[in-house]
């Protein structure tokens, strides 16, 4: 979605006279809340075309792109306002943490977020590092047809749980399943954005 600036309610009053709008950032895979910061017009317009998320900085009183000194950026994926059209909502990537204190949000290491997406983006990561005696990286090497047969078997198990076993059973075994896909989306370059894109679409 692209935001019109001229539609926004940018605030002066509790700003230090500067007509800014406060932008809170979530992550656009785990959902996790990782900052709150301010734009003016030009860091809303600036991260829209650099697809950077750009902010204006109270205290030193200059746009402040996000990570230009640490690397720790934020990689924009969409940018909406709320209904009164007085604040954003930034869903973005993180290349790295995003607190200045190292944790991976301003709220915390753990903050509220999606199991499922939180673990796209390890299985993301290892199919990048690859590390040694990691599982995963043994899946990733078996290839796709391995990966895929992992698959297959995890449904058979979710299948069978759900017909003979117990709640914490069929729950274990959906994880299970859910891992494997997971990983096998991943080799194949299928995003879980993607997946979502198509059950959103569905939902109609």
């Amino acid at each position: 979605m692209t935001v019109d600036v001229q539609v926004l309610e940018f605030s002066a009053e509790q700003t230090g006279g500067r007509a800014l709008v406060p932008a809170v950032v979530q992550d656009a895979d785990t959902l996790a809340v990782l900052m709150l910061g301010w734009m003016d017009r030009d860091a809303v317009e600036a991260t829209q075309t650099t697809g950077r998320v750009t902010f204006w900085s109270r205290s030193r009183a200059e746009p402040w792109v996000k990570g230009a000194t640490s690397g720790n950026t934020l990689e924009l994926v969409d940018l909406r306002t709320d209904c009164d059209a007085d604040s954003v909502l930034v869903l973005a990537r993180p290349t790295g943490p995003t607190c200045h204190t190292g944790a991976t949000s301003c709220f915390g290491d753990e903050p509220p977020a999606s199991e499922v997406g939180r673990l796209a983006r390890t299985v993301a990561a290892r199919h990048v590092d690859l590390p040694e005696g990691s599982y995963t990286t043994s899946l990733f090497e078996g290839g796709t047809r391995r990966i895929a047969q992992k698959v297959g078997e995890e449904g058979v198990e979710v299948a069978l749980a759900g017909v003979a076993q117990g709640s914490q059973e069929l729950a274990q075994e959906s994880a299970d399943l859910l891992y494997h896909l997971l990983v096998l989306l991943q080799d194949r370059g299928v995003t879980l954005a993607q997946v979502e894109d198509v059950l959103r679409a569905r939902r109609g």
